[in-house]
């Protein structure tokens, strides 16, 4: 370790020492921001891949009031994928519906034995392509849907995915104020935190400009002291969220939307950045900081 490393060193330990009240509560003001932007982070990301295993048992019945000839399905086909991007089409007789039901009834089908393959209408059945926003705009298909020949009803169970979208939708709007959040914290109690640092040594900063150090020497260590509290406060609000994490995934059981969430944590690419990030905010502050009010 050369001279020069030491004494950045040395002088940021000090530094953290002499502060270590207010270098504590940016640690802190820094943990909660970066807690609060990945905690929505997290939630909306594992909605996002809710979205694309929902899409695996998400259909629209189209129920007719006449089957649809062979000649005509084509046709069909063609209309419906030319307004949206659909996995599967698949048209259902009377006698295949009627089939279907006898299979799901089990031991009970003796129910229809008086009844003829004939009561239940035919349908299409629709498999829209697995992405969110097909999810967020199903019920703008199914009204499109209903207005093609023959149609009588369309059926998707409309509430639920509406109630999905809408809340994928505000949990997009929150990330982005979280992240607002953050940098807006972040930057705030740094440049804060560093300021009086800077106020508190002016008369030995203003020594060593007088012995001749340069700019750099100066203010090293005090980006040093931005750099360490972007590195310990984003890993500290990781290290908090994937305990909650753990805990939700140890507890959270239920049906419906439970159903189809698989919780999932960050990938590392998406934690490094959140880190990478805290530290650019909490650097940054730090240089602001240095050159307003020491006017370097």
């Amino acid at each position: 370790m050369s001279r020069q490393t030491y004494f950045f060193l040395k002088q940021t330990a000090r530094n953290l020492k002499q502060s270590w009240g207010t270098q504590l509560l940016t640690l802190m003001t820094v943990s909660l921001s970066v807690l609060i932007f990945s905690f929505f982070l997290l939630v909306y990301i594992n909605m996002i891949n809710a979205s694309e295993r929902l899409g695996d048992e998400l259909r629209l019945i189209i129920y007719l009031d006449h089957e649809v000839i062979p000649e005509m399905q084509p046709r069909i086909r063609k209309k419906i994928s030319d307004f949206a991007e659909v996995e599967k089409i698949v048209f259902i007789s009377k006698s295949e519906a009627f089939h279907r039901l006898k299979e799901q009834l089990g031991g009970e089908q003796d129910v229809l034995d008086d009844l003829g393959a004939d009561f239940l209408p035919p349908s299409i059945e629709i498999y829209p392509r697995r992405n969110l926003h097909n999810l967020t705009q199903i019920k703008e298909f199914s009204d499109y849907l209903a207005t093609l020949p023959g149609a009588q009803k369309v059926q998707f169970g409309q509430s639920w995915v509406e109630r999905f979208g809408y809340f994928t939708e505000l949990m997009r709007v929150i990330v982005m104020l979280s992240g607002i959040l953050l940098i807006l914290a972040t930057v705030f109690m740094v440049s804060a935190s560093i300021r009086l640092t800077v106020v508190a040594k002016e008369a030995e900063l203003e020594i060593l400009r007088l012995v001749g150090a340069t700019n750099t020497y100066i203010q090293t260590p005090l980006l040093i002291e931005g750099l360490l509290q972007g590195i310990f406060g984003s890993s500290l609000g990781l290290v908090l969220l994937y305990s909650i994490f753990l805990w939700t995934k140890m507890h959270l059981h239920g049906p419906g939307l439970f159903s189809v969430l698989t919780l999932q944590f960050f990938p590392v690419s998406t934690t490094v950045m959140i880190i990478a990030t805290a530290i650019l905010l909490c650097t940054g502050g730090s240089f602001a900081s240095i050159r307003k009010y020491m006017r370097i």
